[in-house]
């Protein structure tokens, strides 16, 4: 893969590769058609996972210790031709494993009898219909009056496109596996008795009909898999496995989504398109200029970002809109001019109003062609669009159009840069303007955002952590505040999120990758493998008996012969044989031992091994070697440890040098310490804006605080979001002798936030924010976490255990660290979590109300 996945993405991958290898096993042996899904929201890479999949089809994915399929066909079907385009561009810039030959667009003009193994072919609903070239010959029922209606087969055509699929299905050499994108689509359920009870194309495709088996094996991928779901499981015959969801807290914490999404609205009435279009256009000057000041400062190129305005207009503008909209921009932002603009409408002519000419282009070119600054839209310009440099939306849609606004916006929150701009709240946002909106109708589109009300047939509401904003404020560094207090932040630890798929080895590969890629130490990659192969040494030599009597094993396959005796006596008999494993075996006890050891490793040992003999002999005693040590139990686990404390040290020994580096590589090495099954330190990074509501739903300016470390101009941050006792303890912590600062921690674990992990009651791994930070002290200024949680919370004992294990691990480095709760007569009580026997209490506890009932807490 060119990309590195996230880890959702690969524990996703994970899921659908045991699904994959199950169903071929269950279409050869049992021939049972299988169906399953995989959902995930918008936004969250499915291309991408799929892209991953398709390479293990074809060449395996030792890791997972899945093995390649030869006989693999994928057919990817959607329901929209420039949706398969768009995915075929995805599939090649994802994947560095898939040659452009193996990817095939079935034109009007195919004419096979079977499909190719190691081959994906795009297919289109469009290309099945009755009168489609592809599908003509193939007898179809006549709606109207029930008679067999068979159109001709075009001249030079031996084979329908049905008749290809069937020769492929009965292939037994070949797997057919379809891929339904979109899969939510053509799966209604008809009335009965009604004359469109006829099934949908795609079911006919999925399930089979007049003479066309059923397809084998049916994976869909949707934002919202249940009407998929459903039709899988009516279906006749059909096996369906457990679905693959990935959770929207994961998502929104990779950092691959915008975190905010910025609602602009008139509060009076009148008309307003122009001001807003103008006040969007100056928003899309103010954030080119925002990006370039970063690009500058991380060492990026400097168009690594361009900006782009989304103009969204009716289904039928008029001229007079479209002239007014084009001047609106160009007045606003004078160096643009036709040139930089450019339309997405189903009429591919170009916009020709007031002497101005619009191209059109199509839609998945627009995030690569940087020059075009301003689009203009209708509805969700195309299934499957995003474009991750829009930044800014402005939509003409009267107030009913709710739907098309938020289709439009769930796809326009894809970050720019695949990762959170730590610390930078404007720059981790999309901010969509609604002319003809009033606050209720603009309530409604926030809350489809956020996921408070049923979500669109795109999946477009929101996981966790993300906010709509009514009424933004951009806060800075708060001048009040003492160098000291900063200097006490970014050394505060925060928690990696653990990964289910981890090994030490390629974590420390992947460090070492990247500490020579940063001239950090030159040489890492081999001062690493020269550490590893040094251990694997040690332990050839420490369990050399049980290494030869594994070699001994890999080279010998013993087995039985059963002969059947006639007359008296026993009738049969077992007679045991020897004999010489060939090339075949000893490879396939070598594929083991690179799935124990990791591919990278067992094959670089194995020519450690082999040394300067470069015959065959020499690398083949080298597998047989190696792969024995991997069959002795002890080597894995031993060999881990020591990547685990060469990682370790290596961390610590460059900390320093790796803060000094840019944002994009700070999130590198980030990234390679939560390459572990359990929570990695990291480091909280300095905030350089902090954006936050100032206004609640009726309007109103919200109450302010001073002494926080980001604030307004006047020094002042809005507190409107704390219930009454949070502001009871806020207030009673800066009443504190010697108080310095406080810091609200951001609710979602982005860069600049303290985030500590902890198991949910499903032992899932989740990441917890606890609410403040407080600085005191005069000569040295130390650092508090307190953490008021209401204990009747479903949650509230799993996040107090992951905090007292984070005290346990970290509890020298913060003053204190409180659990405070609200009991029943407005009383608070608080846990000290840096005490021993508050933690031991914590551990045993069956509920967290009782903890703060208990002897341990005491009145805050």
């Amino acid at each position: 893969m060119r990309y590195t996945l996230k880890d959702y993405q690969e524990d996703a991958v994970a899921d659908v590769l045991d699904r994959l290898a199950r169903a071929r096993d269950d279409w050869h042996r049992r021939r049972w058609p299988v169906a399953f899904s995989l959902t995930a929201t918008t936004g969250a890479g499915k291309t991408v996972m799929a892209a991953a999949v398709i390479e293990a089809l074809f060449h395996g994915n030792p890791a997972l210790e899945f093995d390649p399929d030869p006989g693999a066909v994928v057919l990817w079907f959607t329901d929209d031709p420039s949706l398969n385009e768009q995915t075929r561009f995805r599939l090649m810039a994802a994947s560095d494993r898939i040659a452009h030959s193996q990817l095939e667009v079935i034109e009007n003009t195919f004419n096979r009898a079977k499909l190719e193994p190691g081959k994906v072919y795009f297919l289109n609903r469009q290309k099945l219909g009755k009168k489609s070239l592809l599908v003509r010959g193939t007898p179809e029922n006549s709606p109207a009056d029930g008679q067999r209606e068979l159109l001709p087969m075009p001249d030079a055509r031996a084979y329908t496109m049905w008749d290809t699929l069937a020769n492929t299905i009965a292939d037994e050499q070949l797997t057919l596996y379809l891929i339904l994108d979109e899969a939510h689509r053509g799966m209604r359920q008809p009335n009965p008795g009604d004359r469109a009870e006829k099934a949908t194309i795609v079911q006919r495709l999925i399930n089979g009909a007049k003479g066309i088996p059923p397809l084998p094996i049916v994976w869909g991928i949707s934002a919202t898999v249940q009407r998929f779901n459903e039709a899988m499981e009516r279906a006749e015959g059909r096996t369906t496995y457990p679905h693959v969801v990935v959770d929207p807290v994961l998502i929104q914490e990779s950092g691959l989504l915008k975190d905010d999404i910025r609602l602009s609205f008139p509060t009076e009435a009148g008309e307003f398109d122009t001001v807003l279009l103008a006040r969007a256009t100056r928003k899309v000057r103010e954030a080119t200029d925002r990006w370039h000041a970063y690009a500058e400062r991380e060492g990026l190129a400097p168009d690594a970002v361009v900006p782009l305005l989304v103009v969204q207009v009716p289904n039928t503008p008029s001229d007079e809109l479209l002239l007014s909209a084009i001047t609106t921009v160009q007045e606003a932002w004078p160096e643009l001019d036709d040139r930089m603009m450019a339309h997405v409408f189903g009429d591919h002519a170009p916009i020709n109003v007031g002497g101005f000419s619009v191209p059109h282009v199509r839609p998945e070119t627009v995030q690569d062609r940087s020059q075009i600054r301003v689009l203009f839209a209708k509805d969700a310009i195309s299934t499957g669009w995003d474009c991750p440099r829009a930044e800014v939306l402005v939509s003409f849609r009267p107030a009913r159009d709710e739907t098309h606004i938020t289709q439009l916006l769930g796809r326009m929150v894809r970050t720019p840069l695949a990762r959170r701009v730590p610390g930078d709240d404007m720059l981790n946002s999309v901010a969509c303007l609604l002319p003809r909106f009033d606050r209720q109708t603009a309530t409604k589109v926030a809350q489809t955002m956020m996921g408070e009300r049923e979500a669109d047939a795109d999946g477009t509401g929101g996981g966790g952590g993300r906010r709509v904003l009514l009424a933004p404020v951009d806060m800075v560094a708060n001048s009040n505040i003492p160098e000291a207090v900063w200097e006490v932040l970014v050394e505060v630890p925060s928690q990696t999120l653990p990964r289910r798929v981890a090994r030490p080895v390629r974590r420390l590969t992947a460090l070492a990758q990247a500490l020579s890629r940063d001239g950090l130490r030159k040489d890492a990659r081999k001062d690493a493998y020269r550490n590893l192969f040094a251990k694997l040494d040690g332990l050839t030599t420490q369990h050399r008996e049980d290494v030869a009597a594994a070699s001994k094993g890999i080279l010998e396959v013993r087995g039985e012969t059963l002969v059947a005796r006639f007359g008296g006596g026993e009738a049969f008999e077992y007679l045991p044989f020897v004999a010489v494993a060939d090339e075949k075996s000893v490879e396939a006890d070598f594929r083991a031992a690179c799935r124990t050891l990791t591919t990278d490793v067992a094959r670089k040992y194995a020519d450690h091994v082999a040394g300067a003999e470069e015959d065959d002999d020499g690398l083949h005693d080298a597998h047989v070697r190696v792969a024995a040590l991997a069959q002795v139990e002890e080597v894995p686990d031993a060999l881990d440890r020591e990547a685990e404390r060469i990682a370790k040290r290596w961390f610590a020994d460059y900390r320093v040098a790796i803060k000094a580096l840019s944002d994009e590589r700070q999130a590198v090495y980030d990234e390679i310490r939560s390459m572990s099954p359990q929570p990695r330190e990291i480091e909280v990074k300095r905030p350089r804006i902090r954006t936050e509501e100032t206004r609640d739903a009726d309007g109103n300016e919200l109450p302010t605080q001073t002494g926080h470390l980001m604030s307004d101009g006047n020094g002042d941050f809005p507190v409107g979001s704390l219930n009454n006792w949070e502001i009871e303890v806020l207030d009673k912590e800066m009443a504190r002798t010697s108080f310095q600062a406080w810091y609200r921690n951001p609710s979602r674990p982005s860069g600049d936030a303290l985030a500590v992990a902890y198991q949910n009651d499903r032992g899932e791994w989740r990441r917890m924010c606890p609410d403040f930070l407080f600085f005191h002290g005069v000569e040295t200024v130390r650092v508090s976490i307190v953490d008021p949680h209401g204990p009747h919370f479903a949650d509230a004992l799993p996040k107090l255990r992951g905090l007292a294990e984070f005290a346990e691990k970290h509890g020298e480095f913060f003053h204190r660290i409180e659990s405070v709760a609200r009991m029943p007569g407005g009383v608070l009580r608080v846990l000290d979590l840096t005490e021993p026997s508050v933690r031991e209490a914590v551990a045993k506890a069956h509920d967290a109300e009782s903890l703060y009932q208990s002897d341990e807490a005491a009145d805050y």
